[in-house]
């Protein structure tokens, strides 16, 4: 079980890419009302399951482009599991069977089909993440992109004329995002200090195999994660994420907290 808990602070750099685009407005990066910008905690989240996933760990909820069990919604996958699996406690078997479950817990929400009852239930998990915003408002650069490459020929079986598009993206900037790991709640679905472990090297790489058009290669970049582990002696996660400084140059200042030593990690 974990045996502490734990805060953590992720900053990153962004150039000249689309961190998180808003399918509201286009795809367009995500800024706040004050200019901004912004990551979801989902979309964080994301990252860190498809990291987990390369590292070899089982997801519940994956990616139709990672998928590695042949099942293409999560109801086929959790009725596999109950089919292939007897189990009085489902809570505990499922927080058993996949890592993304037990750390950031799920609602289980599905239909009776044949063969399985209806469940419904949901899980909380030891692990949270906050949505990343920049230091200062971002400059958000939309360029315009003509498709020159026949999709479908026209009437007369010809080429069809070029369609022209828009590509969004951010010119720079320094996010940070702030993380708990409570172990009242690791306690209830079994995570572990190796699973914390395994939290911490997702964070840190968890920009790797992530790239696109959107986010080129190497225009997403960890700066530094700073892993708080308590002690004897715990603080409050807002205190704990308060003692860190982040100046708009990226570099970090912490204001020492009594029996609390950061783990600070560079990128």
């Amino acid at each position: 079980m974990l045996s502490n808990k734990i805060d953590f602070a992720v900053v990153f750099t962004v150039k000249n890419a689309n961190p998180n685009g808003d399918p509201l407005l286009g795809n367009r990066p995500r800024q706040t009302s004050d200019g901004l910008g912004e990551v979801s905690d989902v979309c964080l989240k994301r990252k860190m399951r498809n990291r987990l996933q390369q590292m070899g760990e089982k997801i519940f909820v994956q990616m139709d482009s990672m998928c590695d069990d042949g099942m293409n919604s999560l109801s086929k996958r959790f009725e596999a599991f109950l089919k292939s699996k007897k189990a009085e406690d489902i809570s505990k078997a499922v927080c058993e069977e996949w890592f993304d479950v037990r750390a950031f817990g799920q609602v289980f929400a599905f239909k009776k089909r044949e063969g399985v009852d209806e469940v419904s239930m949901g899980i909380r998990g030891p692990v949270t993440i906050q949505s990343a915003f920049s230091l200062e408002p971002v400059i958000m650069e939309s360029i315009q992109i003509t498709k020159s490459v026949n999709s479908e020929p026209d009437e007369s079986g010809k080429k069809s004329s070029d369609t022209m598009g828009m590509k969004h993206r951010v010119s720079s900037g320094i996010y940070v995002t702030y993380g708990s790991i409570s172990p009242q709640l690791a306690e209830k679905t079994g995570f572990s200090d190796s699973d914390a472990e395994k939290i911490k090297q997702a964070l840190i790489t968890m920009f790797e195999n992530d790239e696109s058009s959107a986010r080129p290669s190497g225009s997403m970049q960890i700066k530094y994660l700073v892993w708080w582990k308590h002690g004897n002696k715990q603080y409050s996660s807002a205190k704990v994420h308060g003692s860190l400084k982040v100046s708009p140059d990226g570099s970090i200042e912490i204001t020492p907290l009594e029996g609390l030593t950061p783990e600070i990690i560079e990128g």
